[in-house]
């Protein structure tokens, strides 16, 4: 069997309630489905569809990895990607690195035993708030972000997302708390 797997960073809760007062006043609910509350995290890396006998090799990796919490703050408003977006999000800056540096480990620790193919692209670090709904279209315009809370990240944890008609559920699979 296959399960639908990523990787995320788990917010502590003032994280995830300023990201939700900002999807509250910036998603019209017309045109953007919200994610919800508990649900709101930072995806380090999304594996996709893998075997369900790849679970163990991924925890291996992630047991491995930094376990300090990353210095974090929420910034500006983004929709992604930027021509057609899809997904309300807001950015995260990473003012020491300790994010990026935590999202390569685990990219480099996972594409070593051949889990995941890291993307092309350079990471960049945000929070998904709302998903556009079919048949919708964003607006265009400057959005309002969220209060720019600073936090740090509390877990390292391997998600199973189950997709829904209503949208996405995440259910842990393993998770490693991270030192302050």
């Amino acid at each position: 069997m296959k399960l639908r797997l990523f990787v995320a960073l788990d917010l502590p809760a003032p994280a995830r309630a300023a990201l939700a007062a900002f999807r509250s006043a910036a998603a019209d609910p017309a045109v953007w489905r919200p994610v919800p509350d508990e649900a709101l995290h930072l995806t380090l890396a999304f594996l996709g569809h893998r075997p369900e006998a790849d679970v163990d090799a991924i925890v291996d990796v992630l047991r491995s990895a930094p376990m300090h919490a990353p210095r974090l703050a929420l910034g500006a408003a983004l929709a992604l990607p930027p021509k057609r977006p899809r997904v309300l999000t807001a950015e995260v800056a990473d003012p020491h690195g300790s994010l990026r540096a935590l999202q390569k480990a685990v990219s480099d620790g996972l594409a070593a035993r051949r889990l995941y193919t890291p993307e092309a692209r350079a990471y960049r670090p945000h929070a998904t708030v709302a998903r556009l709904r079919p048949d919708a279209r964003a607006g265009k315009g400057e959005l309002a972000g969220p209060e720019p809370v600073e936090f740090r990240g509390e877990a390292l944890t391997l998600y199973q997302s189950r997709l829904r008609r209503d949208g996405a559920r995440y259910e842990p699979l393993a998770r490693f708390p991270l030192q302050l």
